[in-house]
């Protein structure tokens, strides 16, 4: 990897090639629809001490129209002060990049001069391009920042790329890890064997996206016979939405996957939590409506557990599903062990109303 694109300090390298849990950062709003900078920085202390291994902002959960607010620069560099002030372990920091060639390079630049450490490319915005002009567009970005492909469902504006796309994707230098999220499982197989196909296993790190199947595949080995070898890989880590929500039960999900040995019979009540799991994120992500509610779903329980005063977005319309809510409801009295609004009850005032940094005089 070159060093002079490559601003990830080895130890945040470490913890995105050992999986991480890497929540996808919600906004906060207030009634006016304006940041609300103490709630922001709160849920980003939350995300630090519920253990997450880092934070994916400027995604699709922070909402794509921070661009258009005026947001994308302030929202990053608040969470990126932050982190820096808030822990001093090893924290990826990962910024959301989209747009064309033009905006993303833009944004690229903006992540890097703040400190990021990878940029997680989605590329809606090239949807009808050919694959040989969406390469071309990965490459350029992979000059700028270390970056992460993003394999993104349909309905919430994503299209497929095909198995050749992923194999020439996962050959540039500078990818160090694929979110797959195409809530498919040819299309996440396509991926698997794209990666290993190109020989880039041991330097690109597997995450999953798809959130319909999140347990199951951080627990299944891949085996891919690539030239008579047979080479088995793993999905490592997660990076979210759902864990935007009661993220330290997913770190302690995660912690537990990762404890279990390689060829190690899997315990029946560790395969029975991928169908809850699934449950409560079909709540959540609202998929009985195709996902139109889902970043309003994040916000009512982050709502409910006091960390946000509201559901508000930028956009107005965008809105919880009719329905939604007693879903949400369901889903709490059915999988209570699933949350830590206890542990988020004993925190929030830490987290809304931080101590202020001690400083000793020299004099």
């Amino acid at each position: 990897m070159n060093p002079q694109n490559s601003p990830v300090p080895s130890a945040v390298g470490d913890v995105i090639r050992a999986g991480a849990v890497l929540p996808a950062h919600p906004l906060a709003l207030d009634a006016t629809r304006r940041l609300d900078p103490v709630r922001q920085s709160a849920l980003t202390r939350y995300y630090i001490d519920a253990g997450a291994d880092g934070i994916a902002i400027g995604v699709h959960t922070t909402q794509f129209a921070i661009r258009q607010h005026g947001l994308y620069e302030p929202v990053l560099k608040l969470a990126a002060e932050t982190a820096r002030s808030w822990t001093g372990r090893p924290f990826a920091l990962i910024a959301g990049v989209t747009g064309t060639t033009q905006q993303a390079v833009f944004e690229a630049e903006m992540a890097k001069h703040l400190g990021y450490h990878a940029v997680l490319l989605n590329l809606a915005a090239l949807k009808g391009r050919s694959e040989a002009d969406i390469l071309k567009h990965c490459r350029e970005i992979a000059q700028i920042m270390p970056v992460i492909g993003f394999s993104l469902l349909p309905e919430v504006g994503g299209f497929h790329l095909s198995y050749g796309f992923w194999r020439e994707f996962a050959a540039i230098e500078n990818v160090i890890a694929i979110k797959m999220a195409p809530f498919n499982r040819y299309r996440t197989l396509d991926i698997v064997r794209a990666v290993v196909d190109a020989r880039a296993e041991d330097r690109v790190t597997l995450y999953t996206g798809n959130d319909d199947h999140i347990v199951l595949d951080l627990l299944a080995p891949y085996t891919i016979n690539r030239g008579g070898e047979e080479v088995t890989v793993r999905i490592r880590g997660g990076l979210l939405g759902h864990w935007s929500v009661w993220t330290r039960e997913a770190v302690a999900l995660l912690q537990r996957i990762h404890e279990l040995p390689d060829g190690a019979a899997v315990p029946a009540e560790m395969l029975a939590l991928d169908s809850v799991v699934t449950d409560c994120n079909g709540a959540i992500y609202d998929a009985l409506n195709d996902f139109r509610g889902c970043i309003p779903g994040c916000m009512e329980v982050l709502r409910r557990q006091g960390l946000l005063k509201g559901t508000w977005c930028l956009d107005p319309d965008e809105v919880l599903s009719p329905g939604q809510l007693d879903e949400i409801d369901r889903v709490y009295r059915q999988h209570p062990e699933m949350n830590d609004d206890e542990f988020v009850k004993e925190n929030l005032q830490r987290w809304l109303n931080p101590a202020p940094l001690v400083t000793v005089s020299n004099n």
